[in-house]
């Protein structure tokens, strides 16, 4: 019998937080499925390649993933003060690292716009409408970052995703 009063005094004393990460679990699980079966629907819908959409899925999941580490540790009864120095103080570190590379955030929000609204996709011939240097060319790749494409004189040229989204671009008809 005393045996078992440790496991049983675990189980009282934690029961809620057990019960409450597995409904977390679930919802995490629940969310990550709604969130593929969106972004896929999309990505059939707006004709985005497979690579792009994973890009994507991989994206949100990290989002996801940080929400539910968060949710898990409030349920657990860490102070809410005490989360918010320790996620103040991962934020000033990243904040710290990419200071410089702040364009790297901004280039992966492009990505993720350009995914759900841009009217363009790999393979569509445009023009990009610049005084100093207008180009026509294929999009042969958009990653989360950059965006390929090639110019009829087979020139590769790689632009991120941010300057790409504030461009002019003109989608040429196909022949």
């Amino acid at each position: 019998m005393e045996e078992n009063m440790p496991s049983s005094f675990i189980m009282d004393d934690y029961l809620q937080q057990i019960i409450g990460t597995v409904i977390a679990i679930l919802i995490l699980w629940l969310s990550k499925y709604l969130a593929n079966k969106l972004i896929n629907s999309y990505g059939v819908k707006l004709r985005k390649t497979e690579i792009r959409r994973k890009q994507i899925k991989q994206l949100i999941s990290i989002l996801l993933n940080i929400l539910f580490i968060i949710l898990v540790a409030v349920i657990w009864g860490v102070q809410t003060r005490n989360l918010f120095v320790a996620m103040s103080s991962i934020f000033a570190v990243i904040g710290v690292a990419l200071f410089a590379q702040w364009s790297v955030l901004s280039n992966v929000t492009a990505g993720i716009v350009m995914y759900f609204s841009a009217p363009y996709r790999v393979g569509d011939h445009i023009r990009i409408i610049d005084k100093n240097a207008p180009i026509e060319a294929v999009i042969e790749n958009i990653q989360t970052f950059y965006t390929h494409i090639r110019t009829y004189d087979n020139e590769l040229i790689v632009i991120p995703n941010t300057l790409f989204l504030q461009k002019i671009v003109s989608i040429k008809e196909q022949p």
